[in-house]
């Protein structure tokens, strides 16, 4: 339990062979390793098997990589719902937003008080001769509202994207250091290409532009999973919610939920007995003796999963079989491969 444990946290270490060793140690060690890697994944969570490769991190790093793809649609994932069809709909029809560190349900209700919710007389997201709410229901409105500069036909809408909308077969392939590497530059925030994975099979994501959207006076819900569909990256979560987070009997630290793009492990938030983890950095995360260093997740209302990264990061690619060059994607006109981030993270820390 203490080996898988430690493979857990650190992702998986590659072992070290020294020069002596025959080359027939090579592939087994790999193998083992990566299919301690991938026990931890849910049954289904994948597209394919992880394989090694070699990559080149953030700050030019080269080093070897765990390639990882997940389909854009979920089939670990009951999605859904979103935005309520009319003011009297129960929290049962609605998802959640986060609003001053805590998430409020969006039912009918919610979206009937968003006035007085938000001060702003401007808020009118459903008709108040029907009750019916103004949803966006197609793939061209979905398209139109769930962008930074909202299409003005869209302005007072909930904004929601369904599945259905995810090209068929799109995938995500993230490729994360089976080591961590320290950056010697820690960013203020998550960068665009988001927090890391879960071993659900998801992507976690930075934090959702709250300000950008509530400015067009939309609302973009989560469902009760912390997550929401954006066609371009398909399935993706902003809050760690109980969907992923479990309980802390595997460990009394929180359970790992996860690995960020980093390679550092992800645990769920909660230490046993305690509301938060203690003496987290503004990343999120701290040492301890058996785990190392880690991440514990943000609270789901904070609308951060991770404040920041601590380690070099790697990529994420459209092409499961194109090379990482992290330190080039973050140059303007980059190779091509890393598919655009649908919503730029605020300065926001957990």
């Amino acid at each position: 339990m203490r080996n898988a444990t430690v493979i857990a946290h650190a992702l998986f270490v590659v072992s070290l062979v020294s020069c002596t060793s025959s080359p027939e140690t090579k592939p087994a060690a790999a193998a083992f390793e990566l299919q301690a890697f991938a026990s931890r994944f849910e049954p289904g969570a994948m597209v394919g098997a992880p394989r090694l490769v070699d990559c080149t991190l953030s700050e030019g790093h080269t080093t070897t990589c765990v390639s990882v793809t997940l389909p854009a649609n979920p089939a670990t994932f009951e999605m859904g719902p979103w935005c309520p069809a009319h003011i009297a709909d129960g929290a049962d029809r609605g998802g959640i937003w986060p609003h001053d560190g805590r998430m409020h349900d969006v039912d009918g209700l919610f979206i009937k008080n968003l006035p007085t919710f938000y001060n702003d007389s401007t808020w009118q997201l459903y008709d108040p001769q029907t009750g019916v709410v103004n949803v966006t229901d197609t793939p061209e409105a979905c398209a139109a509202a769930a962008r930074p500069d909202v299409d003005p036909r869209y302005h007072n809408y909930c904004v929601q994207c369904l599945a259905s909308y995810i090209t068929s077969g799109l995938t995500n392939t993230y490729v994360i250091p089976t080591q961590p590497v320290a950056a010697s530059r820690v960013a203020p925030r998550v960068g665009h290409d988001g927090v890391g994975i879960a071993y659900r099979g998801v992507r976690l994501d930075a934090p959702a532009p709250v300000d950008d959207i509530l400015s067009a006076h939309t609302l973009a819900p989560f469902d009760d999973c912390g997550g929401h569909v954006n066609p371009a990256v398909g399935y993706h979560i902003h809050a760690v919610t109980n969907c992923i987070q479990k309980d802390t009997a595997e460990t009394g630290h929180g359970t790992a939920i996860g690995v960020a793009l980093d390679g550092y492990a992800l645990h769920s938030r909660l230490d046993a007995g305690s509301p938060l983890a203690v003496d987290v950095d503004a990343c999120g995360g701290h040492t301890t003796g058996v785990e190392g260093y880690h991440y514990h997740v943000g609270d789901a209302g904070s609308n951060a999963i991770l404040g920041c990264h601590k380690g070099q990061v790697g990529c994420v690619l459209d092409d499961p079989n194109a090379s990482c060059d992290a330190s080039a994607l973050q140059r303007p006109n980059g190779p091509p491969g890393r598919r655009p981030q649908d919503e730029p993270a605020p300065n926001i820390r957990p």
